[in-house]
């Protein structure tokens, strides 16, 4: 009796060792697909800030955490190259133009304008890049909106220039300035260089960092 009761505890302690590798394997293979992650691993990640390769500006709360997430370990040469760029350069000093970072699948662009009333500023949504805006001085609004907010197509999407332009039902509206940046993902209608009030010159980068 007590040889099957110990063969039985053995069989127990076997099973739990079995299924305890089984889930540490499971664990271990989700681990870089954040698309699988619980919201609590989505944050835990985004706050150690890591991703952010040493560049000190927040990121706003407007983020969406889990679509950083996923094209971050889907494509982490670029993040990183973005983020690199923007740490060691004096953004205040470059010239007006496009930098290339990594051909068409990462560039900047660094331009100076000032801010417009909302009547002249349409909402606009990207499929092949995703935006990291940041203002490098001054400040404007930016109006952000998921897609299921469209109300009309004022302007079918243009391949070649990768923007289709959209009004919107509802919108929440945030303020950008140099102590915090923003990312558009394609799930997202946004609407940047609106005016705070009274209209002044904004010199921003905006880094383009292709979806596939």
């Amino acid at each position: 009796m007590l040889n099957v009761i110990n063969e039985n505890m053995k069989n127990l302690f076997l099973t739990i060792m079995a299924v305890t590798t089984f889930l540490g394997i499971l664990s271990f293979r989700n681990s870089t697909d954040p698309s699988k992650w619980s919201t609590k691993q989505v944050n835990k990640w985004f706050d150690k800030g890591e991703w952010l390769n040493g560049w000190q500006v927040k990121p706003d709360p407007s983020i969406n955490r889990r679509e950083l997430a996923i094209s971050y370990f889907k494509h982490k040469e670029r993040w990183d190259k973005a983020f690199a760029f923007l740490k060691g350069n004096d953004l205040m000093k470059m010239e007006l133009k496009r930098y290339e970072l990594d051909g068409t699948n990462l560039y900047a662009t660094i331009s100076e304008y000032m801010s417009k009333n909302p009547e002249d500023v349409r909402y606009e949504e990207h499929k092949k890049y995703i935006d990291i805006q940041y203002v490098v001085n001054g400040n404007e609004l930016i109006g952000i909106a998921p897609l299921s907010q469209q109300k009309d197509v004022l302007e079918p999407y243009n391949e070649a220039k990768d923007i289709m332009n959209v009004s919107v039902i509802r919108e929440v509206t945030y303020k950008a300035t140099p102590d915090r940046f923003f990312i558009f993902f394609p799930v997202d209608f946004h609407r940047p260089g609106l005016k705070d009030g009274t209209s002044t010159l904004v010199r921003k980068v905006v880094i383009k960092v292709k979806v596939d």
